[in-house]
């Protein structure tokens, strides 16, 4: 096995086509094709973790966080970045982050803290757009069910829980590419001697790469004309946030408790309590100061994130309480989930939870 292979795996649980634009996702040290001896999964990457896949003969770190997240223009062991790459460099482990394409992913960082603090109808709190594109392309008739099972099986018409519903054969609507039924196909323009038909499909826009080749591949042109339009509506199933609701709801005082026991964190930084019960609840794992417009707007009685400034305290505006819980503490169950993933897809290799505590801060 080799690092492509647990990145492949990776990819296939959260796409880098969503991470967010500023972030520094995928492999940012060593080499892809390099032979595993072993993987490490942590939430940050520092010289004591990679100290830690020195011990455990592991050459793959696993990492949320990204060691390298602004460009280096020196490599010199100056600071804690630097020496961390260095470390990794000597010793030939590879370091790959994940990130954002795992907070936007439906199932990752936040889906987490929603199942630690036990919420149910949960949905994304700021649903990604321009992540769902369309194809369009004509073809012969007697190529056209050949081509729609290719662009199927390339991942067309599968989008987040909706399967094969977006082929179109023009002139006789929308059909599942699974169907037995075999449809006869209009003439609506004519190459040379045949007749040609349009086929539109839709699909999530990191499965791009795939639909074109499955398109060059079949189509029998040699130079295929077609058309790809990025459709506007939001992804439900990707973005960042998420909000859900308890069973019953808490009194303030108590749904502080419950954070503190769930997610394991000795201190929080709240807004002012605003005297009345807590039922529905938006979350954003790491940094989330700018959601909270989001959360108040989906009638969220709180809003439980990190990083929260001086500032952005106010904009609570006796509307929604506000609960600061620790970067590290919103984000800790993240390689936990990613360990959980990986050994179910790599039963024959060791996929190992790192033991380091990386968190910065500490509490007296």
């Amino acid at each position: 096995m080799i690092v492509q292979d647990v990145i492949n795996h990776l990819e296939a649980l959260a796409p880098l086509a969503y991470a967010e634009d500023f972030d520094n996702v995928g492999l940012l040290v060593g080499h892809k094709n390099t032979k595993l001896t072993g993987v490490l999964v942590t939430l940050d990457t520092l010289e004591a973790v990679v100290d830690e896949a020195i011990d455990t003969n592991c050459n793959l770190i696993i990492s949320f966080h990204p060691i390298i997240f602004k460009g280096l223009k020196k490599i010199t062991g100056k600071n804690y970045v630097e020496r961390t790459v260095l470390k990794a460099l000597k010793n030939d482990i590879a370091i790959y982050a994940i990130h954002t394409a795992l907070d936007n992913y439906e199932y990752g960082v936040n889906d987490m803290i929603c199942n630690q603090l036990q919420l149910k109808n949960k949905r994304i709190l700021i649903p990604q757009s321009q992540t769902i594109k369309k194809l369009t392309t004509y073809v012969p008739k007697k190529e056209a069910n050949t081509l729609r099972e290719a662009l199927f099986n390339a991942g067309a018409g599968s989008i987040g829980n909706y399967k094969n519903c977006s082929f179109n054969l023009e002139g006789f609507g929308t059909f599942n590419p699974n169907e037995n039924a075999n449809p006869t196909i209009g003439e609506i323009g004519k190459t040379h001697t045949e007749a040609e038909t349009k086929i539109t499909v839709t699909y999530p826009k990191h499965t791009e790469t795939k639909i074109l080749s499955a398109l060059f591949k079949t189509h029998s042109y040699e130079e295929v004309a077609y058309e790809i339009v990025t459709i506007e509506n939001k992804n439900q199933n990707i973005g960042m946030g998420m909000i859900g609701e308890f069973n019953d709801a808490l009194n303030e005082t108590d749904f502080l408790n419950h954070i503190k026991s769930t997610m394991h964190t000795p201190f929080i930084r709240h807004s002012s309590f605003l005297n009345k019960k807590i039922k529905k609840v938006a979350v954003l794992g790491g940094s989330g100061s700018f959601a909270i417009g989001a959360a108040q707007a989906a009638g969220a009685d709180a809003f439980i994130t990190a990083d929260l400034k001086y500032h952005d305290f106010f904009t609570a505006e006796n509307r929604i309480l506000l609960a600061d819980i620790g970067h590290y503490e919103s984000e800790q169950f993240t390689k936990n989930l990613l360990v959980a993933y990986l050994t179910k897809k790599i039963t024959n290799f060791a996929i190992i939870l790192s033991k380091t505590n990386t968190n910065p801060v500490k509490y007296f």
